[in-house]
C-alpha cells in the first residue's frame, strides 16, 4: 500500500514522520500515559476490566514488537513509532497495576454499620482545630466484634474536655479510652460530590466519628519531642506572638497548621483564588529552599579561601535540600508538600549538574515519583492543580513570544520592572485558565479574579511575609523577635484584606454543576498538547479545549438532587428575578449538606424551604409540588418525615405522582408513574441527580463498581452483600426502579 494512502501503512508512515520530526521530550508523555493507566483503574468499574486494561497495554507492546521486530526491514522505517507504542503500552499497564496493588495493600475495610462503641486505642495523630472548637484524633484500635485491627478518626469537642482543656499526655503514642459514635466513611452525598470513602480507603481509615462522653488518658504519650509535638509547639508560639487571623495565617506558613483559620477567612481566600497560599506546597517549599540556597551561597562567598577550593553551588544546594526536607517534615509531610519537595530537590540537582533547572523533564520525573508512591493522587485536585500550574508556567516561559518579550535589552529600570509586572499578571491569567477546569470539576466553584489577587498576594507572601516569619523565629532565639512579629502582622493584614475585598466583588465566584467526564478529558488532552509540544503543532490543542468549553457552557442544571439518605432533596426553579433558585425539602442545619446542594445545583443564593414556595403543599409526612420540564408537568411527592400514613391513602397519592422520594421503605402498593426513590432504592443507588427534560438519572453507584471503598449498607429487606453495587441488587420491577425508558 502506498505510503501516502489512507490505509494502515499510510497512517503508520504519517505517524512515523510526525514522531521523527516533532522534536519533543518523551519523558513528560510517559508520565501522562502512566497517569492515564491509573485513571483508567478508577474509571473502570469491575476487576475483569482492570485485567483487560493490563492485558491490553501489554498486548499493545507485544503487538508492536511482533509487527515491527528489531533487526527487520521495519526497524529503520518504524523505529520511532515502535518505541512509542511499546513504551506507552507498558507504562499504561504499569499504571493500572501500581494503583491496583496500592489499593489492595493499604485499603481498609469500612465498618459495616454505624455504632456506638467503647474504644481503647493508641493515638496515631492529633490535630488541633481551635477554629472548629475540637481536636481530631486518629486512633489504632482493636475491633472485638470483627476480630481485626482498625484505624479510626474521632472528633473530640473541646467542650467535652471540660475546663481543664486538653488532658496532659494526650499526644502521639498515648493510649486513651473513650466512647464514640462511629460511622463508615461517607460515600458522595450526590453524584459529583466529594468521595470521602475513597480518600479514607487509601488513608487506611475504617470509620470516623464523634466523642460521646468522657475521654481518659490510660497511658500518657512517651516523654519525647517528635515532629508532631514540635509542629504544635511552633504553631502555638506563632499564634501567641501574632494575634487574631494574621496569627492563624502565619502559623499555617510556619508549621502547616491550618486549624486556627476561621471559616470566614478560609472562604474568602478560596473565593479570591488564594487558597493555594494556605496549603504548604510548591510556593512555600520553593521559597524556603531558595532562601536557604542563596543565603548559604552569599555567606560562603564572603570566605575567599573556601570559595577558591569548594564549589559553593554544591554546598548551597545541599544546604537548601536539608532545609527543604526539614521544612517538609515540620509542616506535616502531607502528600502535596512531599511532592513539592521532590520537585524542588530535582531543581537543585539540575543546578548542580549545570542542566536547565525548570524543564518538562523535571516535571515528568517528579510526577512519576509521586505517582509511584501515591498513585491515588492522580485523580485528586491537589496533584492535578499543582502539575497543571507548573506545566502552564514552563510552557509559557518557553514560548517564543514570551522569550522575546523578556529578552535582555537596554532600557530604564522602571520599564524593565513594568515588563516583569506584566509578565507576572499574564502568568497568573494563564495559570488561572489552566486550573479552571480542574477547580470546577472537583469543587464546582472557582474564583474569577484570582489572577489579579495573586499578582499582589504571591510576591507579598514570598518576599515579605515568609522571610519576616523566618527572621522573627530566629530573633526569638535571643529574645528580640517582637519587632519582626509586628511586621509579620502588618504584612498579613493586607493579604486578608485582599482576600475579603476580592471575594466580595460581584461575579467573584463562578458556580458550576457537575461537568461531564468527557469535558474534563477534552480539557486535559488539549492542555497537555498545548503544554508538551513545541512550535505551531501545539496549537492543535486549542481544538479540544474549544470543544470542552462548549460542553461546559451547555452543562445542564439538574432539576432534582436527592441525597443518598432520602432526607435532603433540592429542586431547581426559576426565581421571580430570572435567576435559578434552589428549593430545599428540609431546612438543614448542616453547612456541608447545604453547600453540596448549592454547588451541584450551580446556585449561589441560600436555599428556600419548599414549604414556603408558592404552589407547594406540605403536611407532616409529605410535600407535593408540580413543576414543568421538557414540555410536560411533573408531579413530585417528597417525604419529609416518618409520620404514619395509611397505606391506601399513600397508594392513591403515589398513583397521582410521577416521582416519589422518601427516606423510609415504601410498600409495593406505592407505584408512581416514573420513579420511586425510597430507602430500598437509595440504599443501592446512592444520591441522585435527575434531569427531567432529558429524563435521565445519574447515581452515585454507577461510578463506583467493585472498588473496595463502595459498600451498600445492609438492608433489612433485601440484605445485599457487602461490596455489592446497585446493579447487582436491583429493585424487582421496572416500575420500582423508575429507570424504564431512561
Amino acid at each position: 500500500m502506498s505510503s501516502t494512502g489512507g490505509g494502515p501503512s499510510g497512517w503508520a508512515d504519517a505517524a512515523e514522520a510526525f514522531l521523527a520530526g516533532a522534536g519533543f521530550d518523551r519523558a513528560p508523555w510517559l508520565a501522562v500515559v502512566f497517569a492515564l493507566g491509573i485513571t483508567a483503574w478508577f474509571v473502570l468499574p469491575e476487576p475483569w476490566q482492570w485485567i483487560a486494561a493490563l492485558a491490553g497495554g501489554a498486548g499493545l507492546a507485544l503487538g508492536a514488537l511482533a509487527v515491527w521486530p528489531p533487526g527487520s526491514a521495519a526497524d529503520e522505517t518504524r523505529a520511532n513509532l515502535r518505541l512509542a507504542v511499546v513504551a506507552c503500552g507498558l507504562v499504561f499497564a504499569l499504571g493500572v497495576g501500581v494503583v491496583w496493588a496500592r489499593s489492595a495493600i493499604v485499603g481498609a475495610e469500612p465498618i459495616a454499620r454505624p455504632a456506638v462503641v467503647q474504644i481503647e486505642g493508641r493515638v496515631l495523630s492529633r490535630e488541633d482545630q481551635p477554629a472548629e472548637g475540637r481536636l481530631r484524633l486518629t486512633l489504632a484500635m482493636r475491633d472485638a466484634e470483627a476480630g481485626v485491627a482498625r484505624k479510626v478518626r474521632v472528633n473530640v469537642p473541646m467542650a467535652a474536655l471540660g475546663q481543664g482543656g486538653v488532658p496532659a499526655g494526650l499526644a502521639e503514642g498515648a493510649i486513651v479510652r473513650l466512647r464514640a459514635r462511629l460511622m463508615p466513611p461517607a460515600s458522595p452525598m450526590l453524584p459529583g460530590a466529594y468521595d470521602f470513602a475513597r480518600a479514607a480507603w487509601f488513608q487506611g481509615l475504617s470509620a470516623t466519628g464523634t466523642l460521646v462522653g468522657p475521654l481518659a488518658v490510660i497511658e500518657p504519650a512517651p516523654e519525647r519531642t517528635g515532629l508532631a509535638d514540635l509542629q504544635r509547639a511552633l504553631a502555638e508560639h506563632v499564634k501567641a506572638r501574632v494575634p487574631g487571623s494574621p496569627g492563624a495565617i502565619a502559623a499555617a506558613f510556619a508549621s502547616g497548621d491550618r486549624g486556627g483559620i476561621t471559616e470566614g477567612d478560609e472562604a474568602a481566600m478560596r473565593d479570591a483564588g488564594l487558597t493555594h497560599l494556605l496549603s504548604i506546597s510548591g510556593l512555600h517549599v520553593s521559597a524556603v529552599i531558595a532562601a536557604a540556597y542563596f543565603a548559604v551561597l552569599r555567606l560562603l562567598a564572603l570566605w575567599p579561601a573556601l570559595a577558591l577550593r569548594v564549589r559553593l553551588p554544591i554546598v548551597a544546594a545541599a544546604s537548601g535540600a536539608v532545609v527543604g526536607i526539614g521544612y517538609t517534615l515540620l509542616t506535616g509531610a502531607e502528600v502535596p508538600t512531599v511532592r513539592s519537595c521532590i520537585a524542588a530537590l530535582l531543581v537543585l540537582g539540575a543546578l548542580v549538574l549545570g542542566r536547565e533547572a525548570l524543564s518538562l523533564r523535571m516535571v515528568a520525573v517528579a510526577a512519576g515519583v509521586v505517582l509511584l508512591l501515591w498513585p491515588e493522587s492522580a485523580i485528586g485536585p491537589s496533584f492535578q492543580m499543582s502539575f497543571a500550574a507548573v506545566l502552564a508556567i514552563i510552557a509559557l516561559s518557553n514560548s517564543a513570544p514570551v522569550r522575546a518579550f523578556l529578552a535582555p535589552r537596554e532600557e530604564p529600570w522602571w520599564v524593565r520592572t513594568g515588563r516583569k509586572t506584566v509578565m507576572l499578571f499574564v502568568t497568573g491569567v494563564v495559570i488561572e485558565l489552566a486550573l479552571m477546569p480542574v477547580v470546577l470539576f472537583h469543587f464546582h466553584r472557582a474564583g474569577m479574579y484570582g489572577a489579579l489577587a495573586n499578582v499582589v498576594a504571591i510576591p507579598l507572601v514570598t518576599f515579605v511575609s515568609m522571610p519576616l516569619i523566618a527572621l522573627a523565629l530566629v530573633a526569638d532565639l535571643v529574645g528580640v523577635g517582637a519587632p519582626f512579629w509586628w511586621l509579620v502582622e502588618r504584612s498579613l493584614a493586607p493579604l486578608l484584606w485582599i482576600a475579603h475585598v476580592t471575594a466580595g466583588q460581584a461575579g467573584a465566584v463562578r458556580l458550576m454543576p457537575q461537568i461531564s467526564g468527557l469535558s474534563v478529558a477534552l480539557f486535559a488532552a488539549g492542555g497537555l498538547w498545548l503544554g508538551l509540544w513545541r512550535g505551531r503543532v501545539r496549537l492543535i490543542g486549542l481544538v479540544p479545549v474549544a470543544l470542552a468549553s462548549g460542553l461546559v457552557a451547555t452543562t445542564p442544571i439538574p432539576d432534582l438532587l436527592v441525597a443518598g439518605d432520602g432526607q435532603q432533596v433540592g429542586i431547581t426553579m426559576p426565581g421571580p428575578d430570572g435567576e435559578t433558585r434552589l428549593l430545599s425539602l428540609r431546612d438543614s442545619r448542616s453547612s456541608y449538606t447545604r453547600d453540596n446542594l448549592m454547588e451541584l445545583a450551580g446556585v449561589g443564593a441560600e436555599p428556600v424551604p419548599l414549604a414556603q414556595w408558592p404552589g407547594a403543599r406540605c403536611s407532616e409526612a409529605f410535600c407535593t409540588l408540580t413543576i414543568e420540564r421538557g414540555g410536560r408537568d411533573w408531579v413530585l411527592l417528597l417525604g419529609r418525615g416518618t409520620a404514619r400514613v395509611e397505606e391506601r391513602a399513600l397508594a392513591a397519592a403515589c398513583r397521582e405522582a410521577d416521582i416519589v422520594v422518601s427516606e423510609r421503605f415504601l410498600p409495593r402498593s406505592c407505584r408512581p408513574r416514573w420513579l420511586k426513590a425510597d430507602r430500598r432504592f437509595l440504599t443501592q443507588s446512592g444520591g441522585l441527580a435527575i434531569d427531567l427534560s432529558d429524563e435521565t438519572i445519574a447515581t452515585v453507584a454507577e461510578d463506583q463498581g467493585s472498588h473496595g471503598w463502595w459498600r451498600v449498607p445492609e438492608d433489612p429487606v433485601g440484605k445485599p452483600r457487602p461490596g455489592a453495587s446497585a446493579a447487582a441488587n436491583p429493585p424487582q420491577t421496572p416500575a420500582e426502579t423508575g429507570l424504564k425508558g431512561v
